[in-house]
């Protein structure tokens, strides 16, 4: 998990009240995510790696460490196969 992941320039991301959208402009591939899968992009997008997003969202919820990493791994898997999200380093 320590790697990181970045959002391709041909994605738009768009929140409205807690839930959004993420779009490819390339494939048109969209995805739509919950308050909680929000909360996961946005920790991903910002935070500098993987590990950081799930130590900060384990602080946010009360979840067990092993689902809330294979939730994560899982998310972070189905938007790069999407090409909603690109892996780096790790």
């Amino acid at each position: 998990m320590n790697e990181s992941v970045s959002v391709p320039e041909n994605v738009l991301f768009r929140e409205l009240e807690g839930e959004s959208v993420i779009l490819s402009l390339d494939n048109e591939t969209y995805y739509g995510l919950d308050d909680v899968g929000t909360r996961m992009w946005l920790q991903l997008t910002t935070q500098p790696t993987v590990q950081d997003a799930y130590n900060a969202l384990l602080h946010e919820y009360e979840v067990e460490p092993d689902e809330l990493q294979n939730d994560l791994a899982r998310l972070v898997s189905e938007l790069v196969a999407a090409g909603l999200l690109d892996r780096t380093g790790g």
